[in-house]
């Protein structure tokens, strides 16, 4: 048995094949680039993303089954009949629709966001970007005149391209804000809401599922890569949770049959994953920039090489009265205020380099610690959390992370989680099973961080309200 999984995340393309046994390999792996055309704008040409694609199962050799996995809140129009992009890519960090949701909140729209998507109303999701294009796009608007518009993520344009079957999964959908999250139907008056035409989207299909074909070889599960991630990881149960940390840092807890709605903690009810017989929910919370902040340290100069991420031989720049809030795209859960900004706190002549490298990682563990508590507030979560991505490379991060989480801390034996999440689920499509990851170590917290979670939160606070 060979499973591909297609890993198409923000800045990457990358393909695991996994054999029967659980052993995998990415075979191919190509990065895309970022566009800006304006502040607050991030884009990706679909092309470009669909070029990858091919290239990726070009260097797979035979497979039995292919599961893909997407960036969940980018988003995009194409045409119905030919499957042409229309647009470029609209990424999940771009935040153009602003002044828009101020407006719909202004309005009380809000209400109706969290009561029937689970979610708060914010740039993040894709819904707005969805109706940005028809405002703002006159190719868009042509084609919705001819009857011929396509809109919806990612995973959609590419099924259709790719395999002819425009359809979309349920965690895919969950993170438009146009579904109805106990239903997993589009949702009326969310469409009315956001004046998105309920007609222009994908139909919502279980995660496993049939997705077509692609070049021969069925496509069997098709889901967000966060929810991809919390099941390579083994999270099966309430409670269990991960922490992957790429460009940002996303939070996953199981919820298993229940849906938890905590607004008041800035908490996302999501679902983590459907099979044709059962249905599992999860909550998550996200910080915008994680590892994003790393590669801003490295582009202005300030970091060199990422081995200096690995030891510093102060004592935390937190204990030392520096603090880094890595507010760079303002702040998601448990705050979801885009007003705020990247804050420096507690520098003085003394503060070099290296304290500042110091402070970035710390601003990142103290930011998921605050999602962290917020999901204990609702939940009863695991004794250990499970970890991924390119900065639990950093021995300083994760035990850093562990120290503020006050938890047990586990990376498992392979690297590629999420592809091996959304392999897991693939091979389910076709009646077979891949075995859990093993952990590969165990971290444990070292002492009680209550003091620099306080004086974390001061600067947070102080980082609010700025843009």
């Amino acid at each position: 048995m060979r499973i591909a999984a297609i890993d198409q995340g923000t800045t990457s393309t990358r393909i695991l094949v996994v054999e029967g046994d659980g052993r995998g390999k990415v075979v191919h792996a190509a990065r895309h680039a970022q566009h800006h055309p304006h502040p607050g704008f991030v884009e990706h040409d679909p092309e470009e993303l669909i070029r990858h694609i091919r290239e990726c199962v070009e260097a797979a050799g035979a497979l039995d089954a292919i599961g893909i996995d997407n960036q969940g809140e980018s988003c995009l129009a194409w045409d119905a009949k030919t499957g042409e992009a229309l647009s470029p890519v609209i990424v999940w960090q771009d935040s153009r629709t602003n002044e828009a949701i101020e407006h719909l909140k202004a309005e009380g729209g809000e209400a109706v966001t969290l009561e029937r998507a689970g979610l708060p109303l914010d740039p993040y999701f894709s819904a707005s970007k969805l109706r940005w294009l028809i405002d703002n796009n006159e190719t868009v608007r042509l084609a919705l005149k001819r009857g011929s518009l396509r809109l919806g993520t990612t995973d959609a344009f590419f099924l259709q391209r790719l395999t002819g079957i425009c359809a979309t999964d349920v965690t895919t959908a969950s993170r438009t804000a146009l579904m109805n999250l106990g239903k997993a139907e589009w949702d009326e008056e969310l469409c009315r809401l956001f004046g998105v035409p309920v007609e222009t989207l994908p139909n919502i299909r279980p995660t496993v599922s049939s997705f077509g074909a692609l070049k021969g070889v069925p496509v069997t599960a098709s889901l967000v890569d966060q929810q991809a991630a919390l099941y390579g990881h083994g999270c099966r149960k309430a409670g269990d949770i991960k922490i992957t940390f790429g460009t940002g840092a996303f939070v996953l807890a199981v919820t298993g049959d229940r849906i938890i709605r905590a607004p008041d903690r800035g908490l996302l009810p999501t679902i983590a994953w459907q099979t044709k017989d059962e249905r599992h929910y999860a909550v998550d919370g996200g910080v915008y920039n994680a590892g994003s902040a790393v590669e801003w340290a490295e582009r202005i100069g300030l970091l060199r090489n990422l081995d200096e991420l690995g030891h510093f031989e102060r004592a935390p720049a937190i204990e030392r009265g520096l603090a880094f809030v890595p507010a760079l795209s303002g702040l998601a859960a448990p705050h979801w205020d885009r007003s705020a900004a990247g804050l420096w706190i507690g520098m003085g002549l003394e503060t070099d380099r290296s304290d500042m490298l110091q402070a970035i990682l710390e601003g990142v563990a103290l930011r998921t610690a605050e999602v962290v508590a917020a999901m204990s507030a609702s939940l009863t979560i695991a004794a250990s959390i499970s970890i991924d991505g390119g900065l639990t490379r950093s021995a300083y991060f994760r035990q850093f992370l562990a120290d503020a989480l006050g938890k047990v801390l586990h990376t498992r034996d392979v690297d590629e989680l999420t592809a091996y999440g959304t392999a897991s689920l693939a091979a389910l499509g076709i009646g077979q099973t891949l075995p859990l990851c093993p952990v590969a170590s165990e971290i444990a917290p070292h002492g009680h961080a209550g003091q620099w979670r306080e004086r974390f939160s001061d600067a947070v606070t102080r980082s609010r309200g700025w843009r």
